[in-house]
């Protein structure tokens, strides 16, 4: 008799590592997601790209702009994909969407910086952040070189 194996917890995490370099990220703000099918389904197998994604305020609701969904598509004989980069709504409640909205008024940008899927559920963690100049982009990498170089002696 063969015995029922425990499905794998598919828990896949996409994580915009861009937002970091490219903003000086302050609160963050877990909301979820109005998807359809096959963007759920890109999205439990990992095929989304946040990277270069923002967050934009239309009508009082939260839109998820720039980002891409690779889409399989149901057809026989073979594993075709497409590319969706259309809006994707996202859910907040009015007063986070406020303070959203008044985070965007003092010249901060939304950027998206994870997608979360754990069991039914699929949720987005974006951030408002101030740009880097050039300099503070530079002065990031020379930080990251220098712990790279003291963790390295300290193996040593």
């Amino acid at each position: 008799m063969a015995k029922n194996k425990p499905k794998p917890k598919n828990r896949a995490v996409i994580v915009n590592r861009r937002a970091r370099y490219d903003y000086n990220l302050g609160e963050e703000l877990t909301v979820g997601m109005s998807l359809n099918g096959k963007q759920v389904r890109a999205a439990r197998d990992g095929l989304v790209q946040l990277k270069g994604s923002y967050v934009t305020v239309r009508a009082g609701e939260l839109w998820l702009s720039n980002s891409s969904w690779t889409l399989k598509l149901n057809q026989r004989g073979g594993e075709e994909k497409a590319v969706d980069t259309e809006p994707v709504k996202l859910l907040a409640t009015r007063k986070q969407i406020m303070g959203l909205m008044q985070a965007r008024q003092d010249g901060n940008t939304i950027a998206a910086l994870r997608l979360h899927v754990a069991g039914q559920f699929i949720k987005l963690v974006v951030a408002t952040g101030k740009g880097k100049k050039k300099y503070d982009k530079r002065e990031t990498i020379k930080r990251r070189e220098q712990a790279r170089e003291a963790a390295r002696s300290m193996r040593s």
